[in-house]
């Protein structure tokens, strides 16, 4: 018996696909199987398994459960919850590792899969394995069997331990992602006033798409925290990994402003340490982990990529301009938005300075948003290697951590090729508007010299 999966389906990061087309219940229980086969050659007994609240969630969990069975490991089911209750489990229960049923911030009708395998990401070459196991039927046999239990509870409680941040008003928006019965419980253990949005889970996703990086599912929020002249407001992705916030003024805070407030709590405990952030990143963040005393480190854009560049550095803290934030300070190091949320609660008491006067003390830069380009998958990152060929003949400076990063007088410019797109992506901060035009016009050069025509940017 063997499997062939989608060509489009096995990511960097993680497994995704669109249900009834690119991913059916038939991937689901191979990918169990080829996990679990994988668990149990390296000794391990059993996996955690969570979902989201997906309208397919279900169904995929169930065959997902059955695949992992049948190489003779057991499952732990934990139920529907965010993303960062599964980490949870597979950090604090007896097992081996751990699989999330989830679509992220995908539209209703994707689906996939994150997984943790003995305490460490699971993705690139480890994902690849997984298809190649299927496609050769090289799995172990037997029976497993799996057990059931409610987490929530213990999961909210560990959000909360040891909480020091003071009482604010904030508003919530869960927007109808498997965050919200968490955010409902967290909320009425935390001190302050606190107003919910969305925090039924509904895979339609009625209200707003649940992804904070996209101002527009902000709107509600602003309009909640301005109608009732609340101090911030936080939102969350689909699966509860990424957070988005806003100051008390309707601001939005990004990834990577946030890292700044985190970091100045942080290095006051930790001084000297590495803070980590990938590439997409201000150079004002990593100017200030300086100014802070702290070692800043530019990194791979991925969370998967992150979270291992956090155990090799010792690192307490990193994150991603996309929203993943990761603590290691007091915590597990894995990306989960409602804790950090209970972080920036606990940051602005120990700053002493409320998030709308800490999001107003950061330099005012011009930025672009993220912008995505289509090139064939066979060229995307050749692309790059001629741009950096390019730039090297120049003398240009050049970070070369992921993709081309060049600092020139006006601030900087990035171009990468995506790991889960056949897509080239930009992005440029500068000082001032003349600079910024400057800056895209470089990347249009050079993206011109590879010809590559810039049109109209793809979106998400």
């Amino acid at each position: 018996m063997t499997h062939v999966f989608h060509s489009t389906m096995l990511r960097e990061y993680d497994i995704r696909g669109v249900v009834g087309d690119t991913l059916t219940e038939a991937d689901a229980r191979a990918i169990g199987r080829s996990f679990a086969t994988l668990i149990a050659r390296a000794g391990g007994k059993r996996v955690a398994v969570g979902y989201d609240g997906r309208l397919s969630s279900p169904m995929l969990e169930a065959a997902l459960v059955e695949g992992i069975n049948a190489a003779g490991v057991d499952a732990l089911r934990i139920g529907m919850g965010p993303t960062p209750m599964l980490y949870y489990a597979a950090s604090t229960e007896d097992v081996d590792g751990g699989i999330q049923i989830t679509g992220s911030h995908n539209p209703p009708d994707y689906n996939g899969f994150k997984m943790v395998f003995q305490g460490r990401p699971f993705f690139g070459v480890d994902i690849q394995r997984i298809g190649a196991m299927a496609a050769a039927g090289d799995w172990e046999s037997g029976e497993g069997g799996s057990d059931s239990i409610d987490i929530v509870d213990a999961y909210v409680d560990r959000l909360v331990e040891g909480f020091a941040g003071g009482a604010y008003r904030i508003g919530w928006d869960a927007g109808n992602g498997a965050a919200g019965p968490v955010v409902e419980k967290l909320t009425a253990r935390l001190p302050g006033e606190h107003h919910l949005l969305y925090t039924d889970v509904d895979g339609h996703f009625p209200n707003h798409h649940p992804d904070p990086t996209d101002e527009r599912n902000l709107a509600d929020l602003r309009k909640l925290v301005a109608e009732r002249s609340l101090d911030f407001g936080v939102a969350f992705d689909g699966d509860g990994d990424r957070i988005g916030a806003i100051d008390g003024e309707g601001r939005v805070i990004w990834g990577d402003q946030l890292l700044q407030i985190y970091a100045a709590a942080v290095l006051r405990e930790h001084p000297g340490a590495t803070v980590i952030a990938d590439v997409k990143a201000s150079q004002a963040l990593f100017d200030r982990i300086a100014e802070l005393g702290g070692t800043p480190l530019m990194w791979k854009t991925g969370h998967s990529l992150i979270k291992a560049k956090m155990k090799e550095t010792a690192s307490p803290l990193a994150g991603e301009m996309s929203g993943h934030i990761f603590f290691a300070d007091r915590y597990y190091g894995y990306d989960d938005a409602p804790y950090a949320a209970v972080r920036l609660i606990e940051a602005a008491a120990k700053l002493g300075k409320s998030v709308t006067e800490l999001r107003g003390d950061m330099p005012a830069m011009v930025n672009t948003p993220e912008m995505r380009f289509q090139v064939d998958e066979s060229r995307k990152f050749a692309i790059v290697d001629e741009v950096l060929d390019r730039l090297a003949a120049s003398g240009a400076e050049v970070n070369r951590t992921d993709g081309a990063r060049v600092l020139t007088d006006d601030g900087w410019w990035l171009l990468r090729a995506s790991n889960t797109q056949d897509v080239l992506v930009a992005r440029a901060e500068a000082k001032d508007a003349a600079g910024l035009e400057r800056l895209v016009a470089a990347i249009d050069d050079q993206l011109a010299q590879s010809g590559v025509t810039r049109g109209e940017p793809v979106g998400h």
